[in-house]
């Protein structure tokens, strides 16, 4: 069936113009001149039509870092499963999504990405692929590291962090990044000195220091900025092209722009929380409100912001992903006593686009930059471009329709993520999605969802458009 997309405004990664969108089937046959008589017969001869007037038409957004019913300890586990999460990603503009595979010290590299994939069969209801999370580096699963590029698993996150979980030293880092340049892969990395992170924390337990806002205090940026420039001394050793996961922080991202400047392969993402919610107004409270906004790396003070927006602008800041990863109140609770069992996470994947769209209203980022770091630069980074992140003949039709006047609020009275509060309750947003489409079938047809488990496909994704 073909539907016309038509009387919008069609934003890019290099801006917007008007144009219609005829899709056909799961891809986008044309884009064409309103005023062209391809657009008129096109009128005429389409199955549906959809009415953009008024609206912004962008690619689906792609969050390459979610976390879906991911297991953080026996007590606590991710509340939005494959299929909840997917479809709150929905909502909120975005079509695709990557999760991970997660091998912790002591698992086998096969036996995670069977069960994962198995997990997130038939659940998800927009497409969706996988990392692979390499906790424990050796022998056997460096060995596998070329199978799973194969199987379309291209990109590998390690961990500087988590020590006894998922830990890496810098010899291990070392090999894997080597392996994965040798690929044509990219390295991924959570960038915080973990060991030093796991001194502070435990003094200040002994000290009685145990309210949420000791989770802060014992993650210092400067632990985050040495993790991040030992992380691309180590890539540029190993030859590899590096990117920084979920960096927070002003320090870090000075490291970063001292690596790029230099002509290092580097790239790095932040995510909404760091741009919007901070240390001293979110973090800093006692009981389950602190504990709520527990996260790694931590919420930083708002004076972080402005200096975050110039990163995105400037693109030392590449990508905005979310690293949705929500608990309930009760499992929150666990560190009431104590901060660090506290299951780390927020919830953050509906809402991506509407924050970042924000930064447009404010003045902030222009509109083709809100296109490039929610959709284009992820599928280009994640190898799934031209195939997502751009509205043009043969791309998949993975298309949103965002009306830029509506106001509303988030909260948890009107969010679609399967978690019982809301870090973002209250807050008044400009700018709303109105329809999605996935592959050519409508999910959300003006604020109706329509959408199903098991839509979404799994992407095996090739190598990185930006590397190659």
């Amino acid at each position: 069936m073909s539907i016309l997309i038509k009387g919008g405004q069609v934003v890019s990664s290099s801006g917007a113009t008007p144009a219609d969108l005829i899709v056909d089937g799961e891809t986008i046959a044309a884009v064409l001149d309103p005023a062209s008589d391809l657009a008129h017969s096109a009128a005429a001869s389409s199955a549906k039509i959809i009415d953009a007037s008024g609206c912004y038409v962008v690619p689906g957004g792609v969050d390459v870092h979610t976390h879906l019913q991911l297991p953080m300890s026996p007590e606590a586990t991710s509340s939005d499963s494959f299929e909840s999460g997917t479809a709150a990603a929905a909502w909120g503009g975005t079509t695709t999504i990557i999760d991970f595979a997660g091998q912790m010290q002591g698992f086998q590299v096969r036996d995670v990405i069977e069960e994962r994939l198995a997990e997130a069969q038939g659940q998800c209801a927009i497409d969706y692929g996988f990392h692979l999370s390499m906790g424990d580096i050796n022998e056997d699963s460096l060995g596998e590291m070329k199978n799973v590029v194969d199987e379309g698993i291209s990109s590998f996150k390690f961990f500087m962090a988590y020590p006894g979980a998922n830990y890496s030293d810098d010899g291990q880092l070392l090999q894997a990044m080597q392996r994965a340049g040798g690929l044509g892969a990219l390295s991924m990395m959570h960038a915080e000195n973990g060991i030093a992170i796991d001194v502070l924390r435990d003094q200040a337990v002994k000290r009685g220091d145990i309210d949420p806002v000791w989770h802060g205090r014992t993650r210092p940026a400067r632990l985050e900025a040495e993790a991040v420039h030992r992380a691309g001394a180590l890539a540029e050793v190993a030859e590899a092209p590096l990117y920084i996961v979920h960096l927070t922080s002003v320090e870090a991202l000075e490291q970063v722009a001292w690596a790029r400047d230099a002509g290092q392969n580097v790239f790095a993402e932040t995510c909404p929380q760091y741009l919007y919610l901070s240390f001293e107004e979110h973090l800093d409270q006692t009981g389950q409100a602190g504990l709520r906004h527990i996260c790694s790396p931590p919420l930083r003070p708002a004076s972080t912001h402005d200096h975050l927006w110039k990163g995105l602008r400037i693109n030392d800041l590449a990508v905005v992903s979310t690293d949705h990863c929500p608990f309930c109140d009760a499992e929150k609770r666990l560190g009431i006593d104590d901060f660090r069992p506290t299951p780390n996470g927020l919830g953050s994947l509906e809402h991506r686009m509407d924050l970042i769209y924000q930064g447009v209203v404010a003045g902030e980022l222009s509109l083709a930059r809100w296109v490039d770091t929610c959709s284009t630069t992820p599928a280009r980074l994640f190898g799934m471009y031209p195939r997502k992140g751009v509205l043009a003949p043969g791309a998949d039709a993975d298309i949103v329709i965002y009306d830029p006047a509506v106001q509303h609020t988030l909260g948890v009275a009107t969010h679609h993520m399967n978690v019982d509060h809301s870090v973002w309750e209250g807050m008044e947003v400009t700018g709303q999605v109105r329809t999605v489409l996935s592959r050519g079938s409508v999910v959300l047809d003006n604020r109706v969802y329509q959408g199903r488990a098991g839509h979404g496909q799994f992407l095996a994704r090739s190598l990185s458009d930006v590397l190659i």
